[in-house]
């Protein structure tokens, strides 16, 4: 027997959570449901770690792509008129990834146990999204899992590519600041050293700008590994100190004000915003609903912050729309469509226009912010190089004087 946490709803409405022994999460189902509760969630006692450590040992987690897959997958067995057990008894016997198998045969054996699908995603260890149990709950309420999985996966589809989008445009700029950076290492660490030796021999003293190349050389090439090191430490620290909620909010709300970077930020996260409130619009979830939702994949504490008080709002009755403009969380332009989509009864289909528009305007400003990087980078490289080569000729003509 093991002890279990569940959370389920009596007849008249009421949530409630407890903790109760089963021999299994099926078993505990059973017994929930023959004294009148209807189970929403359950999983083992032991908390988050615990799970988590579990589901190391089991394998690895579901990547993004995986689960827009089975998305669409499950999606296309339910249209074909197959039962979800049935489904999903079909998807793990065509998987050829053992930790996919897995986590399929796991659901299907809670939803044959008498759990919903929602449920039984949410008994995962989290690796399915919140907003993602809650669009797949909607679809149940509904009757419609199939439009809402194929929605789903959609949604997840388009995510990729903005996000795939914004990556493979930054992938040139990181390879030329790498070898811009390599460059200029090699340049001290084994051209350098060659004219030093020269130097020593003819006796002359070096000038300042010479002495301090050559002493970024003998830095690099003795103590590099402590250069690596300081490196890790430095980023462990940053990554720490943005773990702290206050440190992160203060971060992101400087990064907004960036010429280009903020802007462009902001284009992205509107996009993503827009795209999610107007999918769970479309799958049934009511407004305040589907804003807090959509909250969530927001990562930027500004506009994060600035949709929160519009939420509040949204609970006084004042519309999404007037909170939005008065609070200027949105760029211009969506905030007047989101006005025109609320007053006309069109606010999922007009929020999907706008995260078109704003998708476009990302992959825009994401060239113009490169159009400007790449030749920055490029004159960068050469004026350091330039800076090393003319130390070095100082030196040269120096020793050339003493000579003569």
């Amino acid at each position: 027997m093991a002890r279990f946490i569940y959370r389920a709803v009596k007849l008249d409405g009421e949530e409630i959570e407890g903790e109760q022994e089963a021999a299994d999460e099926a078993a505990l189902i059973q017994q929930l449901q023959s004294v009148g509760l209807i189970p929403l969630r359950t999983r083992p006692a032991g908390g988050l770690t615990a799970r988590l450590i579990r589901r190391r040992l089991q394998g690895r987690s579901l990547t993004a792509k995986e689960i827009e897959v089975l998305t669409r997958q499950l999606a296309t067995l339910l249209e074909a008129g197959l039962t979800l057990d049935r489904s999903l008894a079909v998807l793990g016997e065509l998987s050829t990834e053992a930790h996919v198998a897995q986590v399929l045969n796991d659901l299907q054996e809670r939803v044959r146990g008498g759990a919903t699908f929602s449920a039984a995603l949410e008994q995962q260890d989290g690796q399915f999204a919140k907003l993602y149990i809650n669009m797949v709950r909607a679809g149940e309420a509904s009757g419609a899992l199939d439009e809402v999985l194929t929605r789903l996966a959609d949604y997840l589809e388009r995510n990729a590519e903005l996000r795939s989008t914004v990556t493979s445009a930054l992938v040139y700029p990181m390879i030329l600041l790498v070898v811009a950076g390599l460059s200029v290492i090699m340049l001290l660490v084994f051209v350098v050293p060659q004219f030093t030796v020269l130097f020593e021999d003819m006796g002359a003293a070096l000038p300042t700008p010479t002495r301090i190349v050559v002493g970024l050389g003998d830095l690099f090439r003795q103590y590099w590994w402590a250069m690596l090191v300081a490196i890790a430490i430095i980023a462990v620290v940053i990554e720490r100190w943005l773990q702290n909620p206050d440190n992160r909010r203060r971060f992101d709300y400087q990064m907004m004000r960036l010429p280009l970077l903020g802007d462009l930020l902001w284009k992205l996260e509107t996009a993503r915003f827009c795209h999610t409130l107007s999918t769970l619009l479309k799958n049934g979830l009511p407004l305040l609903t589907g804003l807090n939702l959509a909250r969530q994949v927001v990562s930027n504490y500004k506009l994060s912050d600035g949709l929160a008080t519009v939420s509040d709002d949204l609970k006084h009755g004042r519309g999404i729309a007037g909170p939005l403009v008065n609070h200027a969380v949105l760029p211009q332009l969506a905030l007047q469509m989101i006005r025109v989509g609320e007053e006309s009864g069109t606010l999922d289909a007009m929020l999907a226009k706008v995260a078109d528009i704003f998708d476009r305007e990302t992959r825009n400003s994401v060239q113009r912010l490169l159009t400007l990087l790449e030749p920055m980078l490029i004159i960068g490289l050469g004026v350091v190089v330039a800076g090393i080569i003319v130390s070095i000729l100082m030196a040269i003509l120096g020793a050339n004087e003493l000579v003569f």
